[in-house]
């Protein structure tokens, strides 16, 4: 009688992580995380050559790096926002694990990058400029705005947003705003410097083999000119919040209204070449958005920009399966998700939010570990960078 007790305990402890996958995902935080290896390395970047002689080794970017020991066949690369850094998928702001963590604990090799001109990529010749920079990083009040923390216009105090899963405290907050992370060198909002970091990415993707790529934010259109540079290395695109999409050249572009009208010229629709558009049909494409998001005209730069890329967002999806392509759009509320910021990864609920991500890849047929990832392939470079003589 007892042996039958347990099996039916048993059965309904299973079926309850089966049903209810993130209420219960917080049992797996008491689980060892057992690395093969971990580390870290710089990819792709530039070598000039002084007339002096020496020589400048800039432009690249930096990955950390976790391998478990147990790995799936691919790993998962994370690339931060706007005015963020590797650190955004490290730990919450209220001290919790992040996807640095949650995910190898699963299974999930990973790397966490730094994009160039950014954080422990910051080596560059290239000053940085006003010109391009956005309101987003120009103040601590346009980065709460641009995360849908709440609301803030000074000179009125900030406030929350009701049920906001980003946790409120004093502590949180100021750990918030000291993630923030500047430029150290110029981000031109043109077609060159996107396929630039798409270039740039598709040198980590030759180190790392077929990867699934995961952005946020800014990155979302670096994570578009990736997925055409090097589709055979991107096995799918999960975009949190991505801020601007590419579209066929040769289709009319949605009009979306705008009252901001900064916001709607830094998100317009990228027109790409038909042909380059058709790549991105090659790979499962997740557009994930939380909550928050207004439904009206805005003259707050940050509140309108997400208005009106969740719109792009839908013109976008369309047009990617009326190519022939697989994409989804998910936003969070409208599945009964509620409260989510503009990083739902470092929300209170992000256990939630990593199980949707994990059953979704399992959906898509890319979370089999028959052939382990085991780490980044040796550096390849068969020409030095300096001028050497050995003695």
């Amino acid at each position: 009688m007892r042996k039958c007790v347990e099996s039916v305990c048993c059965v309904m402890f299973l079926g309850a992580l089966l049903l209810f996958p993130g209420q219960l995902a917080g049992r797996e935080d008491t689980r060892p995380i057992t690395l093969r290896t971990m580390g870290s390395l710089f990819f792709g970047g530039t070598v000039t050559h002084g007339k002096d002689g020496d020589t400048f080794h800039g432009d690249h970017g930096y990955a950390q790096f976790y391998i478990p020991q147990k790995s799936r066949d691919y790993p998962v690369i994370l690339w931060h926002g706007i005015g963020q850094s590797g650190r955004s998928w490290e730990s919450t702001p209220d001290g919790r694990e992040g996807y640095q963590a949650i995910l190898p604990r699963r299974g999930w090799a990973t790397y966490i990058i730094d994009q160039p001109r950014r954080g422990r990529a910051g080596y560059t010749e290239v000053p940085p400029s006003h010109e391009d920079a956005v309101p987003t990083t120009a103040r601590e009040s346009s980065a709460w705005n641009a995360f849908r923390n709440g609301l803030w216009v000074p000179p009125a105090p900030a406030s929350l947003f009701a049920g906001s899963q980003f946790p409120g405290d004093a502590a949180s907050i100021e750990q918030f705003f000291r993630q923030q992370a500047p430029n150290t060198g110029n981000e031109p909002r043109t077609d060159g410097h996107r396929r630039f970091m798409g270039e740039t990415m598709a040198a980590l993707l030759e180190r790392t083999g077929p990867a699934v790529l995961v952005t946020h934010s800014n990155s979302g259109q670096y994570g578009w000119f990736t997925g055409m540079i090097a589709p055979d290395k991107v096995r799918a695109i999960v975009a949190y919040e991505p801020g601007q999409f590419v579209f066929p050249d040769d289709e009319p572009m949605l009009d979306v209204p705008v009252r901001n009208a900064l916001a709607g010229e830094m998100l317009q629709g990228i027109p790409v070449p038909a042909q380059e558009f058709q790549k991105l049909t090659r790979m499962p494409i997740l557009v994930v958005y939380g909550d928050n998001i207004s439904t009206e005209l805005s003259e707050v730069f940050n509140v309108e920009v997400w208005r009106i890329s969740k719109a792009r967002a839908r013109a976008f999806v369309d047009a990617v399966n009326r190519h022939g392509g697989d994409a989804a759009l998910v936003v969070l509320p409208e599945e009964g998700v509620t409260g989510n910021t503009h990083a739902p990864f470092a929300d209170r609920n992000n256990l939630d939010i990593a199980d949707r991500l994990e059953e979704w890849l399992h959906e898509k047929g890319l979370d089999g570990n028959a052939h382990p990832h085991t780490g980044p392939a040796p550096a390849k470079r068969t020409e030095l960078t300096i001028p050497l003589r050995r003695e």
